[in-house]
């Protein structure tokens, strides 16, 4: 059996190690029956058996994984062992590089890479700082009129429209935001589909028609040589791949491309989002980011990123990655049989006291003490790590840092209600509204 690397399989692992710890079917049923979600089984499962433990929801077992050594063991050390067999946005994304796998993924993943190095960067500078300056003369307007508006509505508009210059070279106009709505809709709607892949499919069909609509009129308007303001995008690095690789098909790019749409604007806007709503709670953390540093500093940029990544820690952007044991495996003196479900959780490893002290307390200052956080790759990784770690972590943590330099200085949004807690689908996202005003 070929491995995802596309090596030859490894020789079975001895069987000299303890089987993972299981929790008790009892427990399991009784969640089943109490109706909760499955972030509370996995934290049962973390609480009474530890970093690396099992559960059965079905005839196999599924290994929970949430010890940073365990974690970088499946993900950084051990890809070929440990593979990605589907996303769960799969009708959505179809084959684009966050679902494909195998030499299909390399090469999807290595013609990307360039574009999000430190140099790559360099040329979504601009565009990044377009989309923020949108957003707060948006603000401004509302601290004028003391108009409601929803915060999570007004990141998901920021992110969007820098992902959307950043494919196209186009700000994003009132037409494409209406019509790219439909992303977030069906995004909302995976964790509700039906499992048949037709059903599910037939269910958001509108949705996804308004989706490569778009789509498709962004291709041909590329195609025809039609660079935005902002110079050409990824989606012309797309399209001058397909004059040299077939596989990039119209059908191939469409993917790529609701792909970059969905990774580059979903996981920010949420991120975002709970930002906003962590610094309702504890103001006092905008004002010490504020007061680290004049403007334009890179004692502030530490400070604005400080609260970027705290909010990561708590929600991370991928709270949760599934893989499948292609072979036999020893994983932290545990034998992992070939054929097992596992399941990393940065979430939960995020969470854990033992790593981070007081880890439900919301405090930026992790990230600019010394010794502060844990120094182990696998204690924090909201964006996964290993090869299969999200390409967009510079861009994001860019994205955010900038529009939070435009807007923290003259805003604090007051919430007129807040969410009660979180719904856990690709991302954690709040689970209700968000509206505020700015005060005049």
């Amino acid at each position: 059996m070929a491995t995802e690397a596309g090596s030859a399989p490894r020789p079975q692992a001895a069987r000299t190690g303890r089987p993972v710890p299981e929790l008790d079917p009892a427990l399991v049923e009784r969640w089943r029956s109490d109706g909760a979600g499955l972030v509370d089984l996995l934290t049962l499962v973390r609480e009474r058996l530890g970093g690396v433990g099992a559960f059965r929801l079905g005839p196999g077992p599924t290994v929970l994984v949430t010890d940073p050594r365990a974690v970088q063991h499946v993900l950084a050390l051990h890809p070929d062992r440990y593979v990605k067999r589907s996303h769960r946005a799969r009708l959505l994304i179809g084959d684009g590089v966050l679902a494909a796998t195998g030499a299909a993924w390399k090469g999807q993943r290595r013609l990307l890479q360039s574009q999000f190095t430190g140099t790559g960067m360099r040329r979504y500078e601009q565009r990044i700082t377009g989309a923020a300056r949108v957003a707060a003369g948006r603000w401004a307007a509302y601290a004028r009129t003391g108009r409601t508006f929803d915060v999570g509505l007004e990141m998901r508009r920021f992110a969007l429209d820098t992902i959307w210059r950043s494919l196209t070279g186009h700000p994003l106009d009132e037409g494409t935001e209406r019509e790219l709505n439909a992303v977030a809709a069906v995004v909302a709607a995976l964790p509700t589909l039906p499992a048949d892949a037709v059903d599910a499919r037939e269910a958001v069909a509108d949705d996804l028609a308004r989706i490569d609509a778009v789509v498709h009129l962004a291709i041909e308007a590329a195609r025809g040589g039609a660079a935005g303001p902002d110079g050409p995008g990824l989606l012309h690095l797309l399209l001058d791949a397909a004059a040299e690789r077939p596989e990039y098909t119209d059908r191939l790019i469409r993917d790529e491309l609701v792909t970059l749409l969905v990774a580059g604007h979903e996981t920010t806007a949420t991120t975002l989002t709970w930002l906003f709503l962590l610094l309702d709670r504890h103001p006092g953390a905008r004002d010490d980011a504020l007061a680290a540093g004049a403007p334009g500093s890179a004692e502030r940029r530490r400070a604005v990123q400080a609260l970027v990544h705290e909010t990561l820690r708590l929600y991370p952007s991928a709270w949760i990655l599934p893989r499948y044991a292609v072979e036999d495996d020893l994983l932290a003196g545990h034998l992992v049989e070939a054929g097992s479900d596992v399941v990393v959780c940065p979430y939960l490893t995020h969470r854990d006291a033992g790593l981070w002290p007081d880890p439900e307390r919301f405090d930026p200052g992790r990230f600019t003490a010394p010794d502060g956080r844990p120094t182990h790759p696998g204690a924090y990784l909201p964006f996964g790590i290993g090869p299969r770690a999200c390409l967009g972590l510079r861009f994001a943590l860019r994205e955010s840092t900038v529009l939070l330099e435009h807007l923290l200085p003259a805003h604090a949004p007051v919430f007129h209600s807040v969410p009660s807690g979180a719904a856990y689908s690709i991302t954690v996202r709040p689970d209700g509204p968000t509206p505020a005003t700015l005060a005049p």
